[in-house]
């Protein structure tokens, strides 16, 4: 869906959460995909990770430290999101408020479904990164720049690539099913194109809509 909202930039906060090979378990634990609908993921993010077998937070990480209590960008380790397909990672990551990761790779289906879902995922070559974690030392706000794709920090600014489509979506609020309608008027000249040449195939098509609604 289109959720109309433009976006040139994200600004905010950056953590680092600089775990090698952090996968989608512990992003989001298996306990918490037992949902009918996406609400509530937020709690469960880095769950073993944030909170002691109590359920009291652990002081010592990093996202429940005061400094970066709203914190909005991750800054990851090597193969980030690695692991399982589930969904679920993305979505409490947004619901956290975690609006792009910065990392040096990623888990390849959890970067598809980041971007799909308009979480901004950015490569970022490893000693990049490690100067940019050298800025946030002395000052922990950053700003991607998603039209000249760039991030900007105190003494640096970083470019990065993006699809063009992933960048489209990202920056005109579109998720997959936002992007595809808007080639509608192509998939209709497609459509009857397509049952032009092949007349039997809507009759096919016609007589599995009457199976199915029996």
């Amino acid at each position: 869906m289109h959720d109309k909202t433009h976006m040139t930039h994200i600004n905010g906060i950056a953590a680092p959460l600089l775990i090698d090979n952090l996968d989608t378990d512990q992003i989001m634990p298996k306990q918490f995909l037992r949902i009918i609908t996406k609400q509530g993921l937020d709690k469960g993010v880095l769950f073993d990770l944030r909170f002691d077998p109590d359920g009291r937070p652990k002081p010592g990480f990093v996202l429940n430290r005061a400094e970066y209590k709203n914190a909005n960008i991750l800054i990851g380790g090597p193969n980030f999101g690695c692991g399982s397909s589930r969904e679920h990672a993305v979505w409490g990551l947004q619901q956290l408020g975690i609006e792009a990761v910065i990392a040096p790779s990623f888990g390849e289906i959890f970067f598809s479904n980041a971007l799909n879902n308009r979480l901004l995922l950015i490569v970022l070559e490893q000693e990049k990164i490690a100067l940019l974690l050298q800025d946030l030392v002395i000052d922990k706000h950053l700003d991607v720049d998603l039209v000249k794709m760039e991030i900007r920090c105190v003494s640096h600014v970083f470019g990065f690539s993006l699809a063009a489509r992933h960048k489209k979506m990202i920056v005109e609020g579109l998720d997959m099913v936002g992007a595809t309608m808007q080639l509608l008027p192509q998939i209709e000249v497609f459509e009857q194109k397509h049952y032009a040449d092949c007349p039997w195939s809507r009759v096919l098509l016609n007589e599995a809509l009457q199976v199915a609604s029996a």
